[in-house]
């Protein structure tokens, strides 16, 4: 455990060009953010109604858990002007002041805002949710790796318009690299113990 903490804390003092990638299954609170990728009102209307309820669901409980361990949260939305907003309940469980960061381009990993983020707060594991799998969490997540973010897909917090390419991105992200998860593993992951000070609040919230 000790030497993992040490091999991330070493990576983030690293030039991302220097790092080379490595499984890193283990989630750190002190070397972890959450990205949300593009979970918009108009793009939302267009994927399965239930996987999308679930997808938004998933990605409060992330926002919440990241909230109580002062993860940073960045959030995406893609050419605004004709999707739209970000979902309304998402918004309202950001912290107050969260930046939402519009993109043309499919990856957040090419956005500046995005990289610088998470370079100056010295990220370098990435919990990522988001629409749709196969298109834009997809190449925000082969982008991210291939610069030497350790990422965790939740992929109950993403979704598709259909479930085939749901299954794509996902089977695409893990040949990658990134690490598939979920909603409540990544949950207990940094929760780490019932000890905790926030396991009540935060066990309440997958029940």
């Amino acid at each position: 455990m000790t030497r993992a903490r040490d091999i991330l804390k070493w990576h983030a003092e690293l030039a991302r060009e220097d790092v080379e990638p490595h499984p890193a299954y283990s989630l750190y609170r002190e070397s972890t953010a959450l990205l949300i990728v593009d979970m918009q009102e108009k793009l939302g209307a267009a994927m399965p109604e239930e996987p999308f309820a679930r997808a938004v669901k998933n990605t409060v409980r992330l926002i919440e858990t990241a909230r109580a361990f002062e993860l940073p949260i960045l959030v995406t939305e893609q050419y605004a002007k004709g999707l739209g907003p970000t979902v309304p309940a998402i918004l309202e469980a950001l912290p107050e002041g969260t930046p939402v960061v519009e993109k043309m381009g499919f990856s957040c990993a090419e956005v500046e805002d995005i990289q610088g983020a998470l370079e100056a707060r010295h990220r370098r594991q990435v919990i990522v949710v988001g629409q749709e799998t196969h298109v834009c969490v997809f190449q925000t997540v082969r982008d991210l790796v291939e610069l030497g973010w350790f990422v965790h897909v939740a992929r109950d917090g993403c979704t598709s318009r259909t479930k085939e390419n749901w299954k794509v991105g996902l089977e695409l992200m893990h040949g990658l690299g990134a690490t598939i998860s979920g909603t409540e593993t990544v949950l207990f992951d940094l929760l780490q113990t019932a000890e905790d000070p926030h396991f009540k609040a935060l066990s309440k919230l997958v029940r």
